[in-house]
């Protein structure tokens, strides 16, 4: 009998019959219609967790997924040609268990680049007695990613704000950033530019100190050396950007012309971006300082009392797109047709946020058969399995005369991966 009643309680839990998942449906649109694209690759990860599930489209350009209840985000990548990628988001997947629900991903077509962001190095690293910390010493490398030379003349630095990932936003409505369809992206505090003609040559690079254009290692050996005469440096004290423990007085074999300007519109004596999860961008216009300067370019929505700059959409160049390992509460600044995925980056460690090599544009290149290096150990595969999945060693094959051509599809999460070493150390 207490068996058979066992057996009964069972065979009436309403538990048992209650379905775990739901069909989620996805599609592609571009201007608001449906995109019939097959075979995109859609991804989409739960927002809570490390969970991520992929399905390719079909000839209606839509894809289906079974899911467990959760709130999940969904992007799409696809390359058109070889100067035109598509790129799509939605932060706003909300799964019930048990009901089927449909969803659709926006596609943005943007530009590949010319010049591209590298390598960024912004976390700082632990001082020599391995407990403290030291953060002065971040930079950015810019790269010609084309075989004919760069005018780097207008390029100007900026990041996007709330300045951490983790950090709630009042742009985000609905799971969707409110300026998108607005055609601009906030620059928070100042936007830096160059005083100088500027030129990189073809597969080149050039060093932008951030912060001190000094010589670090020489008080704090896992730090680096940003005091070589061909490096630039934002360095702007009449900006009011004066902390001298952060902007000390750049090396003397800096000239002044590679000082870089800024007008600051924000507060404080130092250019915030995040040590942590920056959304850093660049983007190319001449008198961006008078623009910067003209109030009616101002957006007043996260601070009724610290303005944002309202860059165009089309003025952005390459963007990346940052998120910290220390938080699962990651948002989104970046717009899909700017950057449509992250990179995963731990702070203090001497980590650098770096570009990873395409394989099959470098490989193709006929000088390069035995000059290109492979083997790549300098990812952090302990954190998210983070590496260049091609596995070529870009800095050692340079060194060896190779020409490297870096994966460009604005999305930081194909782009870029966590490096263990500063490129430049």
């Amino acid at each position: 009998m207490i068996m058979a009643s066992a057996l009964f309680a069972v065979s009436c839990d309403p538990n048992l019959n209650t379905p775990k998942t739901a069909e989620v449906t996805i599609r592609l649109t571009e201007a608001d219609t449906p995109l019939e694209k097959a075979d995109v690759t859609i991804t989409v990860k739960d927002n809570n967790s490390s969970a991520s599930y992929d399905s390719k489209t079909d000839a209606e350009g839509t894809a289906k997924f079974i899911l467990p209840s959760g709130l999940y985000s969904a992007s799409a990548s696809y390359r058109e040609n070889t100067t035109t990628v598509y790129n799509g988001f939605n932060s706003n997947i909300s799964v019930s268990a048990g009901t089927d629900a449909s969803f659709e991903i926006e596609m943005k077509s943007s530009k590949v680049s010319q010049i591209i962001i590298k390598e960024l190095y912004i976390g700082g690293c632990l001082q020599d007695d391995g407990i403290k910390t030291f953060g002065y010493d971040g930079y950015v490398i810019l790269y010609n990613n084309t075989d004919i030379t760069a005018d780097a003349s207008d390029v100007c630095f900026a990041f996007a704000t709330p300045f951490n990932s983790n950090s709630s936003s009042k742009y985000m409505v609905n799971g969707r950033l409110s300026y998108e369809s607005e055609g601009w992206i906030p620059a928070g505090y100042a936007i830096w530019w160059f005083t100088s003609a500027v030129e990189i040559p073809p597969y080149s690079q050039i060093v932008i100190a951030m912060k001190g254009a000094v010589d670090h290692t020489q008080i704090h050996s896992n730090s680096v050396d940003l005091s070589k005469g061909e490096y630039y440096c934002m360095y702007d004290p009449e900006s009011g950007f004066n902390n001298t423990t952060i902007y000390p007085a750049p090396s003397a074999a800096i000239p002044s012309s590679h000082y870089l300007k800024t007008y600051r519109y924000g507060l404080g004596s130092a250019w915030p971006y995040s040590q942590i999860s920056p959304a850093f961008y660049i983007l190319k216009q001449t008198n961006i300082g008078e623009f910067t300067k003209n109030t009616e370019n101002y957006d007043y929505t996260e601070n009724q009392n610290l303005p944002n700059v309202k860059v165009p959409v089309e003025w952005i160049l390459d963007g990346v797109e940052v998120y910290t390992t220390t938080s699962d509460k990651n948002h989104k600044r970046l717009t899909s047709e700017i950057d449509n995925g992250y990179v995963m980056f731990t702070k203090a460690l001497g980590y650098s946020v770096y570009r990873n090599v395409d394989q099959e544009a470098t490989e193709a290149i006929e000088s390069n058969k035995e000059k290109l290096i492979y083997n790549y150990s300098m990812g952090t595969v302990d954190v998210e399995g983070s590496t260049d999945p091609s596995g070529i060693d870009a800095e050692a094959s340079i060194k060896n005369g190779a020409i490297i051509i870096y994966k460009d599809t604005n999305n930081s999460t194909n782009d870029f991966h966590q490096r263990r070493q500063a490129s430049i150390k």
